[in-house]
């Protein structure tokens, strides 16, 4: 495929990244016993307008920010595309989706929002390149990124932080290449300090977990933690711009391919 989604490798001798080496660790919800799970100020600013506009939680606006009920203006990043179908194809994805589904929580999870989602799941390795108009993207930058290569990626989950709480997420770890991590090398192209946080965010909660619910998350999320539920070969990044953060509202403006050759036709972005 020409469009980033590559389909998924069959190999297994790759080295990735591990929690060693990224953030994951550090920024993860800190679970006490008892206590329940509550969404904090980024959330109800900017999700839960989102999924549960009615909720007496919600954050409408805020001064010295652009968020209107979830909404602002067009912004742009260069993003890392998931492909739905190899995720949706996955037998152990399939087993945590179903497992979320039955979990205590579940009706707390804004399932209507992720066939919306499905088609742009991402995780942003280069935030806010530009906001309104999408960033021009020159010839330098093209092949910087084409002579970083393709580059094998590994899923897991469930991953919950220290800020958005009530955002659920799966967590990338990237192909680690003799010691050195092919984002940072991306990041570095775009003029960007190298990350550590690379999320693709999944399942929504549109009300605070009581304390047995959140400790069945925590759970579950410490059941999962090291489970791989997809490989699969980054071949390329997308501009994605979006008016919101759950990028519902989406717009698909470049293909930058990590390889030499033409990128092909954009994508098609269901409305």
């Amino acid at each position: 495929m020409n469009d980033g989604r590559a389909a998924p490798s069959q190999g297994d001798q790759t080295s990735f990244c591990g929690d060693a080496d990224l953030g994951y660790l550090r920024s993860r919800t800190a679970f006490a016993t008892g206590i329940p799970l509550t969404f904090d100020e980024p959330y109800r600013l900017a999700h839960l307008p989102l999924v549960a506009p009615g909720h007496p939680g919600v954050i409408a606006r805020q001064d010295g920010r652009f968020y209107e009920m979830g909404k602002h203006p067009s912004v742009f990043s260069a993003v890392l595309p998931i492909d739905e179908a190899a995720l949706a194809a996955s037998e152990p994805f399939a087993r945590l989706d179903e497992e979320m589904r039955s979990a205590p929580f579940a009706r707390k999870i804004a399932w209507d929002i992720l066939p919306r989602r499905s088609d742009r799941l991402h995780a942003t390795l280069c935030g806010t390149l530009s906001t309104g108009d999408a960033p021009v993207i020159d010839q330098a930058l093209r092949e910087a990124l084409s002579a970083i290569g393709p580059f094998q990626v590994e899923l897991r989950g469930v991953f919950s932080g220290n800020v958005n709480r009530g955002r659920l997420y799966l967590r990338v770890y990237p192909e680690q290449r003799s010691g050195t991590n092919p984002v940072h090398a991306i990041q570095s192209a775009f003029g960007r300090q190298p990350g550590d946080l690379y999320l693709v965010g999944l399942y929504n909660l549109t009300n605070d977990l009581d304390a047995g619910e959140t400790t069945a998350l925590a759970a579950l999320i410490e059941r999962w933690w090291e489970v791989p539920l997809l490989r699969f070969e980054a071949t390329a990044l997308w501009v994605l711009g979006a008016r919101d953060d759950l990028v519902l509202d989406a717009e698909l403006a470049q293909v930058l391919p990590l390889h030499a050759g033409p990128a092909g036709p954009l994508p098609q972005l269901r409305r």
